[in-house]
């Protein structure tokens, strides 16, 4: 008996003594990784701040494949968060709530890890910084705060822990990039049959260029003519579009007009560059693009393929034409930006005349 209470008494001596000599140790933590991705900082703003993404990104979904997440009834922007609970031991359960956002540029949230001695909270942080070219993001995730007496201890038997946690995080941005480049090459078209464009009056710059050189050519075109709006204090009325006058397959040669909608006639000068024109109401086979505009091939041939399959004429009086719906200033992803092409036909009364 006096045996047992000697052993008893050694055991709260270590204990008391692993206690005072692990309790004076600084505790404090700051770690983490940095990676310079080429994707847009908000396209990765917007990656982060939803946590529905988490799921195809989280370095921790490869450590166990079987961990519940538990998505809260708010997933974007403060007061968003989630729970996990997995059984693996560098995992366990805990949850994460964000606490501050600044758009495209920093996410501030809280991480609580749960363990059988209690939760412990730290805080995490995300800056987001793009280059000068705004194609190239720099993105830092850290995690910072005050280890608990037990991870303290556990930390100290555990040499490889910040490491590995480095590690852990480097591969989370890794993901993050390869998800953020995926969620950007997504798109859809789809088919919306014959269909009445209205017509009206527009202004118009007109250039050639080629297929190649098209991206890169519309969208100071586009800006010339609101230029010309701005100044002159005209107001638009419709989305911004694109007519496509000829197009010589032969030599990849094109040309079109940059074109957005006003109410009336407009009379420009004779030295004016940007004119007015009038698209009379037609009927044409209507597709959308939901998608990057290097996918409106698809768009297109989807229009074509049915006029075929009907045995439809395509009207050689009306070129064809795509109206912008979305603005890739306010839509940073361009999965998202919509896009609807007509591609103008003759009707059977139109045959008949």
């Amino acid at each position: 008996m006096k045996f047992l209470k000697y052993i008893l008494f050694i055991i709260l001596i270590v204990i008391i003594t692993t206690s005072v000599y692990f309790g004076a140790k600084n505790g404090k933590f700051d770690t983490g990784a940095t990676r310079t991705m080429e994707v847009p900082a908000a396209v990765l703003y917007e990656q982060i701040n939803n946590y529905t993404t988490w799921q195809e990104w989280g370095p921790w979904m490869e450590l166990d494949p079987e961990i519940q997440i538990n998505l809260g009834d708010t997933l974007i922007g403060i007061g968003a968060g989630y729970r996990w609970k997995s059984n693996h031991p560098d995992i366990g359960s805990g949850s994460i709530i964000t606490n501050n956002t600044v758009e495209n540029k920093s996410i501030e949230q809280q991480i609580t890890f749960s363990q059988m001695f209690g939760a412990s909270a730290h805080q995490m942080n995300w800056n987001i910084t793009p280059a000068e070219d705004g194609l190239k993001t720099t993105v830092t995730w850290r995690i910072k705060g005050e280890l608990t007496l037990i991870e303290k201890i556990l930390v100290a038997f555990n040499s490889e822990s910040k490491s590995a946690t480095n590690e852990l995080y480097a591969a989370g941005l890794e993901k993050l990039e390869q998800s953020a480049k995926a969620s950007m090459e997504q798109y859809t078209v789809n088919f919306d049959g014959i269909s009445e464009y209205g017509g009206g009056y527009y202004l118009f710059v007109t250039a050639t260029t080629t297929q190649a050189q098209l991206a890169t050519r519309i969208a100071p075109m586009m800006g010339q003519v609101a230029g010309y709006m701005q100044a002159n204090r005209i107001a638009h009325s419709g989305k911004p579009f694109t007519i496509y006058n000829q197009v010589d397959s032969t030599i990849a040669n094109m040309i079109v007009s940059a074109a957005i909608p006003v109410k009336e006639r407009i009379l420009t000068t004779a030295e004016s560059e940007v004119l007015c024109g009038y698209m009379p109401p037609l009927t044409a086979i209507k597709t959308t693009l939901r998608g990057n505009y290097i996918n409106l091939d698809k768009a297109y041939a989807r229009g074509l393929q049915y006029i075929k399959e009907k045995g439809l004429t395509i009207d050689p009086q009306h070129p064809m034409f795509e109206i912008y719906v979305s603005d890739p200033g306010e839509i940073p992803n361009p999965s998202n930006w919509v896009t609807q092409v007509y591609i103008p036909i003759i009707t059977p009364q139109e045959t008949i005349n």
